[in-house]
């Protein structure tokens, strides 16, 4: 896949189009582009993904702060996997959220991108204020040229998949229906950093992480079965690792809210790395034990459900983390 922007050389070949955030790159978005692929080979015009380096609602609002689920780098590299020939990328300047749907299908769509084709998710609106929808699309289209059409809408044993469903079970922990939703685990990386070196007493030496974007979405508090690799080895080993994200209530840590991972059969030293880790499961909430030693049990409970979960599952959708 080749990436653009406005201010690149344009190939300008003709082409169908979609456009959206993309956020994910989940289930749904490949469906939609599977569409977009399908209609471009059978009528031999390039395929083109639309999408926006950051999101609509930060670049109009600056004390907005997205939960992503993938960062701006990591959506660019999964959008590369979905087959489509190019992808172009708009800065969602104020100028740009002024333009009216048709002057934004005639000067970038018709003017800039050559687009003759555009498949419209069953669901998204675009133009100032979101004030038209897709039956006004189909009429600037046919003015200028652009066949609109209204994609097949995608579900999952009956559920609607969507970035926002998505971002609604990493909150509640559903580690499990993420994945389902995004076709592989979810994804967070931090850089390993000083902790509070309690784990050492316990028998689990965890890796204090500080996720690098404040606006990458951290799951809900709880205990998690996750892979992990160390991004300073491409293509090396995953490790099965036991993840806790809360507050430490037995440590008495107050509200400071840490992500701390135990890599089982691991043995080294990790300060200063990124490391990535995959959330299959989640094994329980976090909770207050009476004193260290009763903590100490749950985790070598924890630890047997994690090497059980991981061993039955195929680490095959995360060898890219």
């Amino acid at each position: 896949m080749k990436f653009f922007t406005l201010e690149d050389k344009l190939p300008h070949e003709a082409c169908v189009a979609t456009i959206g955030f993309f956020d994910g790159v989940h289930k749904g978005h490949r469906f939609l582009i599977r569409q977009v692929d399908r209609l471009a080979a059978e009528r031999s015009l390039s395929s083109l993904l639309i999408t926006f380096r950051a999101h609509p609602r930060e670049a109009l609002h600056a004390d907005y702060l997205p939960q992503l689920l993938t960062t701006y780098e990591e959506k660019c590299a999964w959008l590369a996997t979905t087959g489509a020939d190019a992808c172009v990328t708009l800065d969602f300047t104020p100028e740009l959220a002024a333009m009216s749907a048709r002057s934004f299908m005639s000067d970038i769509l018709k003017g800039k991108l050559n687009v003759r084709c555009l498949i419209i998710g069953y669901d998204h609106r675009f133009g100032h204020d979101r004030s038209e929808g897709f039956e006004d699309y189909v009429a600037y289209g046919r003015e200028m040229g652009i066949e609109v059409i209204r994609a097949e809408a995608f579900s999952m044993g009956g559920v609607h998949v969507s970035s926002s469903m998505v971002r609604a079970c990493l909150a509640e922990g559903e580690a499990g229906m993420a994945a389902r939703c995004l076709g592989r685990p979810y994804e967070l990386s931090g850089r390993v950093v000083a902790g509070f070196h309690v784990g050492h007493e316990l028998g689990y030496p965890t890796a204090n992480l500080a996720v690098g974007d404040v606006r990458k979405l951290v799951p809900g508090g709880g205990v998690y079965a996750v892979w992990v690799k160390d991004a300073a080895e491409p293509g090396g080993r995953l490790w099965k690792g036991m993840l806790n994200i809360g507050c430490r209530p037995t440590l008495e840590n107050g509200d400071a809210r840490s992500i701390e991972v135990y890599l089982l059969d691991f043995e080294g030293n990790l300060y200063g790395h990124r490391l990535a880790v995959a959330f299959v499961a989640r094994l329980r909430d976090e909770r207050k034990f009476r004193n260290k030693g009763e903590l100490a049990h749950q985790l070598r409970e924890d630890e047997e459900c994690v090497r059980r979960i991981l061993s039955e599952t195929d680490p095959a959708g995360v060898q890219d983390l």
